[in-house]
């Protein structure tokens, strides 16, 4: 059984990150083998998780996966760890829109049978903090908070003041953080800035984290509610048997600070596949990896490094020459924008005849998808859940074929296929769909 704790808040902004990265990296600090989890779609924290722990951060999204798919999930990513701490998503009640607790952090924690610390932004409140907690505990009786870490404390003063609050309420109090903007990862127009574009500033951001957890926080405490969760009798999730030996087909996969966002989850699959999953980076390499049979380009800002992916022509030509031949290419937001003709007015791959622009307008949330057209991911007819997340615009030519019809929250054709090319702005996690990491490495080798 690993113990476990989840992170939740009673709204975004409140310190989630800051408190569970500095968990993160302060219990490992201490010796243990620490599991990172992330309730919800995002790439980024996991990012941090990962730095903090020598673990893959790893996503648990009850929307993308389904319920019954988290707690394999969340095994699968814990085998063998000591702890395993579960940053939640937004408020600890706030779920995918309109469907109730569906893919909320308390929905998460439920099915962990975890219980939840709960981070409360002090820095505006006293007594008032009391029925605040108060509330958040008794909403959910399935819910279970078993403590209260206060951040952004103005003074000891203020802490006491919280802290005489909060005798009466039931909940202890397991830490107190003050504020320390020197702390913070800078963020932009998606949220905070990803490791890979910062990471001499961000191992020394998480380290400064780890010391205020620990001069902050009752690690013992903490770690004793951590092993307070009951068994959760989930067989471990698989990517699948090791694929026969023989030739395996090289798949490589887009990283760098430009192409940073994947789940740990879909490597896995390739490899389960049969696949040599081979990573490069865009920013730098000026050819794909050898024998480069099949590409993945996933999420990212190529939209910053737009100068510099541009100036890298011979690694834009292999990734035409490559899509041209009719190898599979699957390519997600940052990928799809990889492939247009410009962005920005910065020539890009040109293997799709579209141009894609930066926008004002933010476009964010889950959605639902069937497939309309067969391609080296799905075939057609295949549904799937995703995520949007992304401030571009993307203009195709005339006569190009859709991949996905979005069929809620609205009616609307998306994507491309072309040859072996699927690229869409839709996020989606493999795991819930295993076939389409299977059907892309058959197609490698096809």
């Amino acid at each position: 059984m690993v113990a476990r704790l989840v992170v939740a808040a009673p709204s975004s902004g409140s310190g989630k990150t800051t408190v569970a990265t500095g968990l993160m990296a302060a219990f490992t600090a201490a010796g243990l083998a620490v599991s990172p989890h992330k309730v919800g779609p995002d790439y980024i924290d996991p990012g941090y998780h990962a730095l903090a722990t020598g673990r893959p951060g790893r996503n648990l999204d009850a929307y993308l996966c389904g319920p019954d798919m988290v707690a394999p999930l969340f095994a699968h990513g814990a085998r063998g760890c000591d702890l395993a701490v579960v940053e939640g998503v937004m408020g600890l009640y706030d779920g995918a829109s309109g469907q109730g607790e569906l893919a909320s952090t308390a929905q998460v924690s439920k099915l962990l049978r975890a219980p939840v610390v709960l981070v409360v932004d002090a820095s505006s409140q006293s007594r008032s903090v009391a029925a605040l907690v108060h509330g958040f505990a008794s909403w959910d009786p399935e819910v279970r908070i078993g403590g209260v870490i206060l951040n952004k404390v103005g003074s000891a003063r203020h802490e006491g003041l919280l802290r005489e609050a909060l005798d009466e309420s039931g909940v202890p109090v397991l830490g107190a953080l003050g504020r320390a903007p020197q702390v913070r990862a800078p963020s932009r127009h998606l949220g905070l800035v990803p490791v890979a574009e910062r990471r001499a500033e961000a191992v020394d951001s998480v380290a400064a984290l780890a010391a205020q957890v620990r001069e902050g926080c009752d690690l013992d405490a903490l770690l004793a509610l951590a092993r307070s969760a009951p068994a959760l009798g989930a067989e471990p999730w698989d990517p699948g048997p090791a694929a026969a030996g023989g030739t395996r087909p090289v798949v490589a996969v887009a990283g760098g600070a430009a192409f940073s966002f994947s789940y740990a989850e879909h490597a896995e699959l390739l490899e389960a596949a049969g696949a040599e999953v081979v990573t490069f980076d865009p920013l730098h390499d000026e050819e794909l990896p050898p024998g480069t049979a099949g590409l993945v380009i996933g999420g990212g800002f190529p939209e910053v490094y737009a100068p510099e992916l541009s100036a890298n022509e011979p690694l834009r030509k292999a990734v035409a020459e490559l899509a041209l031949s009719g190898a599979p290419v699957a390519a997600e937001c940052a990928g799809l924008l990889y492939l247009t003709r410009e962005l920005d007015g910065k020539p890009m791959c040109g293997v799709l005849d579209a141009h894609s622009r930066m926008s004002e307008r933010l476009t964010l949330g889950y959605r639902e998808a069937v497939a309309v057209s067969d391609s080296s991911l799905a075939a057609s007819g295949t549904r799937m859940r995703g995520h949007e997340f992304h401030r571009t615009v993307v203009e195709p030519g005339a006569g190009a074929v859709a991949a996905w019809g979005m069929h809620a929250p609205e009616r609307r054709l998306e994507g491309f296929v072309q040859q072996g090319v699927h690229a869409s702005y839709l996020h989606t996690h493999w795991a819930a769909e295993p076939g389409i990491a299977r059907r892309f490495v058959e197609r490698c080798g096809a």
